[in-house]
C-alpha cells in the first residue's frame, strides 16, 4: 500500500507531484527546492539553498515520524558543479557521521525556478 506524505511544515509541491510516499519500509521523498517557508522565495548563496532544501527534506521526514537518520540514499542537482564544495560543507552537518547516506551529485541544465541546488531522498523506516 502507498502512502501519500503531505505536510505543512514543507513547501507545497508546484506541479502534479506530491512531497513523497511510502511504499512498505520506504519513504521516496520528491526532489525539494530551497523554499523559505516564510518569504516563499529562494535564498541567494548555494550554501544557504543547500540549508533550505535540507531542512525541507528534514520537515517532511519528521512530519512521518522519521529523522535525517532514516535516509538512506540522496540525489543532489546543482546547477553548476562548481559549487559542490560548497554544498557539500553543508550537506554533511544534516547527517551522522560514519551514517552517511549513499549519495549521486549531478550539475544539471537548469532547475525549477532557476534554483542552484535540489535534493531528493529515500529514508528507510524500520
Amino acid at each position: 500500500m502507498i502512502h501519500t506524505i503531505s505536510t505543512l511544515a514543507a513547501p507545497a509541491a508546484i506541479g502534479p507531484y506530491s512531497q513523497g510516499n511510502q511504499a512498505g519500509h520506504f519513504i521516496f521523498l520528491s526532489g525539494q527546492l530551497p523554499v523559505d517557508m516564510e518569504s516563499g522565495a529562494f535564498p541567494e548563496s548555494v550554501e544557504e539553498q543547500t540549508e533550505k532544501s535540507l531542512t525541507n527534506i528534514r520537515s517532511i521526514l519528521e512530519s512521518s515520524g522519521c529523522t535525517m537518520d532514516n535516509v538512506i540514499k540522496t540525489t543532489v542537482f546543482l546547477s553548476d558543479m562548481n559549487n559542490f564544495g560548497a554544498m557539500n560543507g553543508v550537506y554533511e552537518k544534516f547527517f551522522s557521521k560514519n551514517a552517511y547516506p549513499s549519495r549521486s551529485a549531478v550539475e544539471v541544465a537548469t532547475l525549477p525556478k532557476d534554483a542552484l541546488v535540489e535534493i531528493e531522498a529515500i529514508a528507510y523506516i524500520d
